[in-house]
């Protein structure tokens, strides 16, 4: 009966919670105090699972079959198209190359990226959007490179929205020609749902994951045109299986174009900029 609760809307938990107390009431009337107690601690408890669903609808997963969630989850996803198309238009016209630099935490994501703008900022113009719940160090990271960059901080969301990208990318100002770098929030669930307008989606993985990362998280690996493998430096120390883990992207995504890098060594980061220059029009010097 609880977990019926749990996957309600606030309303639905509000009656559901009333409906029980009454009932308890009903059997143990001889024991009203004990009652009340209990009934406000279970009140309790489903304030507390209705935030929680409240972040996980956020996050657009669907709790249940529940007709309210689904309509909003849906209106946000259109929403989200509609920026998303607007976005790609602007990025067009300015001959941008916007990229979706999605990954788990701690996939050396950051690291990537700094180096990628240390080596290649005099050849191509960069901008930077960066995506965090919380902190804004990684933006500091890149700013200190004298790259222009738009901290993005989006408390409880676990990814970026392309109205979001939209209002950072006014701010930039950015100038015709160039690469915008959008570094998403570290996780491989929320945004694999969520088109920023990007050009091309880059996945990044590193080999101190699971080689099942693909086959857990299919939606980011099928909605990616890139995979990046990094931190190759450590897998004399790793039973990490590269080979496998490239089979299992494939099956959820024949199409996936790999580049396996050490950002920290900076072993296969050539290919990589080659690629990168052959998306964009070189700098007018």
């Amino acid at each position: 009966m609880t977990n019926h609760g749990h996957t309600h809307s606030h309303d639905h938990d509000h009656s559901h919670d009333h409906g029980h107390h009454h009932h308890h009431d009903h059997d143990h009337s001889h024991d009203h105090d004990h009652s009340h107690d209990h009934g406000h601690h279970h009140h309790h408890d489903h304030d507390h699972s209705h935030d929680h669903g409240h972040h996980h609808d956020q996050a657009g997963i669907t709790l249940a079959p529940n007709k309210k969630i689904l309509e909003v989850e849906q209106d946000v996803l259109h929403h989200n198209q509609v920026m998303a198309a607007r976005n790609r238009g602007y990025f067009e016209a300015l001959n941008i190359l916007p990229l979706n630099l999605v990954s788990s935490p701690g996939s050396g994501k950051t690291s990537l990226l700094e180096r990628t703008l240390k080596e290649m900022k005099e050849s191509l113009d960069f901008y930077v959007i960066e995506g965090d719940q919380q902190t804004v160090n990684d933006a500091n990271r890149i700013a200190a490179l004298d790259v222009p960059v738009i901290q993005i901080n989006t408390g409880k969301g676990c990814h970026l929205e392309s109205d979001m990208v939209f209002e950072a990318v006014k701010q930039l100002q950015m100038k015709p020609d160039g690469v915008l770098m959008i570094e998403n929030v570290g996780n491989l669930v929320c945004p694999s749902m969520f088109d920023l307008g990007e050009k091309k989606r880059v996945v990044i993985i590193s080999t101190t994951e699971g080689e099942d990362k693909p086959l857990k998280y299919p939606d980011m690996f099928h909605t990616s045109d890139i995979c990046i493998i990094n931190k190759i430096d450590l897998l004399p120390y790793l039973t990490f299986d590269v080979g496998k883990v490239k089979d299992y992207a494939l099956q959820v995504n024949p199409n996936l174009k790999f580049f396996e890098v050490s950002a920290t060594t900076g072993e296969g980061m050539n290919a990589w900029y080659d690629w990168l220059r052959t998306q964009v029009k070189p700098k007018k010097s």
